[in-house]
């Protein structure tokens, strides 16, 4: 039957039934008639821009198709077994006609299938990295998303840019070299991360230390040109080692020899002034008369300090005793112990006798050593030829301090205590004894020669005879006051001879030892060369008493 009323529109009446059975037993099964060209049906003046139709459903397609088999067939019976509308095609979904939260939902499923593949070839990365094989890095997997209009599933768009993610990470292990360049901001590939953290690492230390040492530098600077140079800290072994103290030493001493002159020199006639002069010395409750019972006559010679200090504990820094060395005009030396007070150590002003004097023994005399010459070598023939023909020559003008005649026996570079001389103070020498040490390494009793420019020491006794300024007057014997005196020379061998290049006086007792041994330590009595004359004055050439501050 052919439905009238359909929206298809009417018949065409032109057809006949025989038309219409042809074309529908012409039109297979399944098949769809192709739409006519839209040029063919439009209009007038839509030739050459026709209007793009717009998007129908596939029940609107599926309904104009239907429509246009009608308009093409012609009326009449139909046959028995056949539909009077052909059996459509199936109905398949169109991407066009999908609509836009079907189109959403696809984009979505594509970019969540991206990221699958993205993290797929990073966890390939990872596990090829733990096994130690390095593989060039694949192209970035790419997600296979179906486009609009597409009936392709996104699960099977997903499904290919996992496969295709996984494929590139298993060809870029087992191709070996890559190169991969890291997005902006990214980490850089396995193999260049290490180098890159150690640059990174390394510019770190180095920027700290720079910075460390320029700190160090300014510290140093800063500290030098602020910090005040301070007085040595010494130890209380160390000060008195070296007598180092506030305590004016000096000055103390000076004040302490002046009242042991005045103490020590005495006589009955002189009491008075005597003991005005020591109170302006001493403190009030000294001894005015400095221990002296107004008996007998007394002077001093000689008041030294000998170098003794000793602390005062009741004072503290302000008082020392002091030792004082004495030697009388009666010949005796003794010591005197002085209290001594000052009231400002810093300007040593302020001295005061603080206490009576004690007389103490002398200080004990030590022992020299022996001086140990068994390593020494005598040149024997050359003391004999320095003592018959260099040395008295040379000792002759070196007594008179002739230039002339010192040339002689001197060397352009010698000393200028072997070209001074004596200026006539010693006179008429004779060369007593001449020890001529040998080079070192000489045998005993072996012939010793000596090269040019070599030199030897040698140890010479002189007597001499007077001085040589001291003419005897008329009718007067010559002085026969003689001296002798020892010296060390240095000699130097030339084509010419020898030559004297220094000289310097004293020579070393090699027996050591002391020669007072078993005496006492106090010096015996001088007999007194001028007495104090009357009334206690000191005698011509006597100290004078020092003048009362």
């Amino acid at each position: 039957m052919t439905d009238h009323n359909s929206s298809a529109g009417g018949v065409d009446g032109d057809r006949t039934s025989g038309e219409q059975g042809r074309s529908a037993a012409g039109w297979p099964a399944g098949a769809q008639q192709q739409p006519q060209s839209p040029q063919a049906a439009a209009p007038y003046g839509y030739a050459d821009n026709p209007p793009v139709p717009p998007q129908q459903s596939s029940d609107a397609v599926r309904a104009q198709v239907a429509a246009a088999w009608v308009r093409s067939a012609r009326p009449g019976p139909v046959p028995p077994g056949e539909a009077a509308v052909p059996v459509l095609p199936p109905q398949v979904s169109q991407a066009s006609a999908a609509s836009k939260k079907d189109q959403r939902k696809a984009a979505q499923e594509a970019k969540r299938a991206e990221r699958k593949a993205a993290y797929e070839q990073k966890k390939a990365e990872r596990e090829g990295r733990k096994k130690g094989r390095g593989g060039a890095p694949a192209a970035p997997a790419q997600a296979v998303a179906a486009p609009a209009g597409s009936s392709v599933p996104a699960a099977s768009a997903g499904a290919a840019a996992g496969s295709a993610a996984v494929s590139g990470s298993q060809a870029r292990a087992a191709g070996g070299a890559g190169f991969d360049v890291p997005r902006p901001g990214g980490r850089l590939p396995a193999q260049g991360r290490r180098t890159h953290v150690a640059v990174r690492a390394a510019l770190l230390i180095t920027t700290c230390a720079f910075a460390l040492g320029s700190c160090g530098v300014a510290g140093l600077v800063v500290g030098k040109s602020s910090v005040a140079v301070g007085d040595a800290d010494l130890s209380a072994k160390d000060v008195e080692r070296y007598r180092l103290s506030e305590f004016p030493i000096t000055a103390a001493a000076t004040f302490a020899e002046e009242y042991v002159t005045l103490c020590m020199t005495y006589s009955p006639q002189n009491a008075d002034k005597r003991r005005d002069a020591l109170t302006r010395y001493a403190s009030s409750g000294v001894d005015r008369d400095c221990g002296m019972t107004g008996q007998g006559t007394q002077s001093v010679r000689q008041a030294k300090w000998d170098g003794t200090v000793e602390e005062l504990p009741e004072f503290g820094a302000n008082g020392r005793y002091l030792g004082i060395q004495v030697k009388l005009s009666t010949g005796r030396i003794t010591t005197l112990s002085v209290p001594v007070y000052v009231k400002d150590p810093a300007t040593g002003s302020g001295l005061r006798i603080a206490g009576n004097v004690g007389e103490m023994p002398l200080a004990a005399r030590g022992s020299a050593p022996a001086v140990k010459q068994d390593e020494e070598v005598v040149d024997q023939t050359l003391s004999n030829q320095l003592k018959g023909q260099v040395l008295p020559g040379f000792f002759k003008a070196w007594g008179a301090s002739d230039t002339t005649g010192l040339t002689r026996f001197t060397t352009p570079d010698a000393s200028q205590s072997a070209t001074t001389g004596l200026a006539g103070a010693l006179a008429s020498p004779e060369v007593q004894e001449v020890v001529a040490l040998a080079p070192e390494g000489s045998e005993p009793n072996a012939t010793i020669t000596y090269g040019q420019g070599q030199a030897v020491q040698a140890r010479v006794t002189v007597v001499w005879g007077g001085a040589a300024a001291a003419a005897p007057a008329k009718g007067t014997p010559p002085p026969t006051t003689s001296v002798k005196r020892s010296y060390r020379l240095t000699l130097v061998n030339t084509a010419q001879g020898w030559f004297i290049k220094d000289v310097r006086g004293g020579v070393l007792d090699p027996t050591g030892g002391r020669a007072d041994a078993g005496a006492t330590a106090s010096a015996a009595p001088v007999p007194e060369e001028n007495p104090p004359a009357a009334g206690g004055e000191p005698a011509p050439g006597a100290s004078p008493a020092p003048k009362t501050p």
